[in-house]
């Protein structure tokens, strides 16, 4: 007989110590798991590693994590370290984390296994739209998750306590939508419920005028670009004219 499959989600957020793809001074993690009830819950299996960057800690990471290079000096290096955590014995449905892009880059498919990735900030811009913020802190405070503990979630920028709370709104996201439109979701860029900066910021996007839209669906921030791009698209499905071509500037 097959082994039947995982029933759970490993949540994971990183710690840095610059910009390299091997600078992970810190990895946290904590499971989601489905239970017999068919309801998604925290499970105690989580945890947190120091992680030798093989450098000094910049000081600009150093002021947001206040991971201190003493502490990291005779941890295991980020190749040695990465696969018992993000490939756990047992397997996992998937992984998971807040803005995962950042953790992508250094979680590879070669350390994963080529794991399934969850995102759940891309996860609660579509689920939760009616919010004004979507970072894990704000979501934590905007949203209060039943069963959070308010101490287990701090301290706010190191990695154990990081994925504690986004494991919260990993579970109310499980519970509410299907796991494949999860992953559909995490796929695609943000979709940004308004308008996020500009002349425009605030604004639903059916507010914005036509030419100031297919500027924005130009826009070099992929998440911008997508959102623009998917109100045009509507405009055009319902018959909306398209924007006026600029007119050519004259010089003299």
């Amino acid at each position: 007989m097959s082994a039947p499959p995982p029933s759970r989600i490993r949540v994971v957020d990183l710690e840095t110590a610059g910009n390299g793809l091997t600078d992970v001074c810190e990895i946290g993690w904590q499971d989601v798991v489905l239970g017999g009830d068919g309801q998604w819950a925290l499970s105690e299996d989580r945890g947190a590693l120091w992680v030798n960057p093989g450098h000094p800690i910049s000081p600009d990471t150093m002021a947001v994590h206040h991971i201190l290079d003493e502490w990291v000096a005779d941890a295991p290096y980020w190749k040695d370290v990465a696969g018992t955590v993000l490939r756990p014995e047992g397997g996992a449905l998937a992984l998971a984390a807040h803005r995962a892009a950042f953790e992508q880059r250094y979680c590879t498919p070669r350390l994963t296994g080529g794991a399934v990735w969850i995102c759940t900030w891309k996860c609660a811009l579509r689920a939760w739209p009616e919010l004004t913020r979507f970072s894990n802190q704000m979501l934590r405070y905007q949203r209060r998750p039943a069963g959070l503990v308010h101490e287990l979630g701090l301290p706010a920028h190191r990695a154990l306590p990081d994925a504690y709370v986004t494991a919260h709104h990993l579970r109310d996201l499980l519970n509410t939508v299907p796991f494949a439109q999860l992953v559909a979701w995490s796929l695609e860029p943000g979709l940004l419920p308004r308008v996020p900066s500009g002349p425009f910021r605030g604004k639903a996007w059916s507010a914005v005028d036509q030419a100031a839209l297919a500027g924005l669906a130009a826009d070099r921030d992929e998440s911008l670009r997508f959102s623009a791009t998917r109100e045009l698209a509507r405009r055009r499905e319902q018959g909306e004219p398209p924007p006026e071509a600029p007119l050519q500037r004259s010089f003299l």
